[in-house]
């Protein structure tokens, strides 16, 4: 069995120990492995809050993992523009400006 992924006591660990475990073990290790949604799913929901609440330091981190976890850049500009809508203009052409750095920085997909 491979050891966990440690991705907030890398980023934030140093400093404040406690959250990075619960954010590791509890929303990452427990919350988004539930059986009630996919992980797709739970990308899908949550861009979508981000974008709607203007979370804009934790959305390339998570729309990161919406690529990782099957989502395509297509639908996640489907999803921003569907937002614009609902959670105004101002949020879905940050989110867009956000994305697209996002998707300049990864590898192309093959």
């Amino acid at each position: 069995m491979s050891a966990p992924i440690r991705t907030a006591h890398n980023a934030f660990g140093h400093i404040a120990p406690a959250l990075a475990d619960y954010t590791d073990d509890i929303l990452f290790g427990d919350v988004w492995q539930r059986a009630g949604l996919s992980p797709r799913d739970r990308s899908l929901i949550t861009v979508s809050c981000l974008i709607a609440l203007y979370r804009t330091n934790e959305l390339p981190f998570h729309l990161g993992k919406a690529l990782d976890n099957g989502i395509d850049k297509d639908e996640i500009v489907e999803l921003i523009t569907h937002l614009a809508f609902y959670s105004g203009w101002p949020t879905a052409t940050t989110a867009l400006t956000i994305a697209q750095r996002v998707f300049d920085e990864r590898p192309p997909q093959p």
